[in-house]
């Protein structure tokens, strides 16, 4: 790579059919081999040991750009790792670096999961598969968030999301004595360290039947089963019938799937985040609590909190923010790199009528 003067930039990927063409990934002259990616994993890895509080046997061992390989995930289940390539030099070389994740962990399985839409912007097939090793059969993981059912192959995403443990266990310190709603539970991670908290009692709504079942597990492993309601329904209709209803919780988390893929749906979406806020702040009585998250990275922080106060109008409420959340520090953001920036999420409290 060089610049309109001829000077070199650096090393990067290239991909004609990309949105983005060309992707450094060093300010040297550097060849994708094994030796090279050994070299990148040996330093995500000692990094993420140096994480205060992070558990680096269950974690994100490579988060893309952050860690200085554009478009690989690597993630990491104890002895088990999971891998995407969403880039097509790096999709070509999956091989190596499940060599590298190998030499550098002593992996005893590596498996492929490449089924996100963003291969097809990249051109490249949605493909699953095992790498090395054998498919695992699903385990559990602990953490001071929870227990979880882990399945490599068929699971959510790469298992869990990883990103939202520090929001889990922070939502869990909020609980004690309340109420709790959470909406968009997927495997039930709010919902059980609620439980785990001390919450008097937890609702946990979901439209998938298969998500469902993985939270119920999980919260029969964490032994909070017999304290947490699942609901199978679509939230939105949900959230609608309950404010019918004149239903209350004291703590209501709002945790949806990314609204938009593109720039093209963000309206559709921001609309769609102002209903479900909308819904439960007329749901929430004076003190009682929200936490809110958008994983889209097409969804400003600015839009975020436009929307979320545009929803406290219509409600005719008031909020006061206690908390800011965003993904954990194994998730690397570079300032220079905002789409690394993902997940983001406040914590408010609903304020007595003035």
């Amino acid at each position: 790579m060089k610049d309109f003067k001829d000077r070199p930039l650096g090393t990067g990927i290239y991909n004609p059919q990309s949105q983005i063409t060309v992707r450094r990934f060093s300010r040297h002259k550097e060849e994708l081999s094994l030796e090279f990616f050994v070299r990148r994993l040996r330093r995500a890895s000692r990094r993420r040991e140096g994480m205060a509080g992070l558990d680096p046997e269950l974690c994100r061992v490579v988060w893309s750009e952050s860690d200085g390989l554009p478009g690989v995930v690597i993630d990491r289940y104890g002895p088990h790792f999971v891998l995407q390539t969403l880039t097509l030099a790096m999709d070509m070389r999956r091989e190596l670096i499940a060599a590298a994740i190998v030499e550098v962990f002593g992996a005893e399985s590596v498996t492929e999961r490449n089924e996100s839409p963003i291969r097809i912007a990249e051109g490249l097939e949605l493909r699953t598969g095992m790498l090395h090793g054998e498919a695992p059969a699903p385990f559990r993981v602990s953490s001071d968030a929870g227990t979880f059912l882990i399945d490599t192959t068929g699971g959510q995403k790469t298992g869990i999301y990883l990103d939202q443990l520090d929001n889990y266990r922070d939502a869990g310190s909020r609980a004690s004595g309340k109420r709790v709603l959470d909406c968009f539970c997927n495997q039930g991670g709010f919902a059980i360290a609620c439980a785990l908290g001390g919450a008097t009692e937890v609702t946990a709504v979901d439209v998938s039947e298969s998500a469902l079942a993985a939270a119920k597990a999980n919260a029969e492993a964490a032994g909070v089963a017999d304290r947490i309601t699942f609901v199978c329904a679509n939230v939105f209709d949900y959230l609608k019938e309950q404010e019918a209803a004149g239903a209350a919780w004291d703590y209501i988390i709002l945790d949806p799937p990314s609204f938009t893929r593109n720039r093209k749906s963000v309206g559709d979406a921001l609309r769609g985040y102002k209903e479900i806020h909308l819904r439960a702040l007329k749901m929430l009585p004076a003190g009682g609590l929200l936490s809110t998250y958008c994983c889209s990275h097409h969804v400003s922080t600015g839009d975020f909190r436009e929307i979320i106060l545009e929803a406290t109008v219509d409600a005719k409420k008031t909020l006061c923010q206690l908390a800011t959340h965003t993904q954990r520090v194994d998730h690397p953001v570079l300032p220079a790199l905002p789409e690394s920036e993902y997940l983001r999420g406040y914590t408010y409290e609903l304020m007595a009528a003035f």
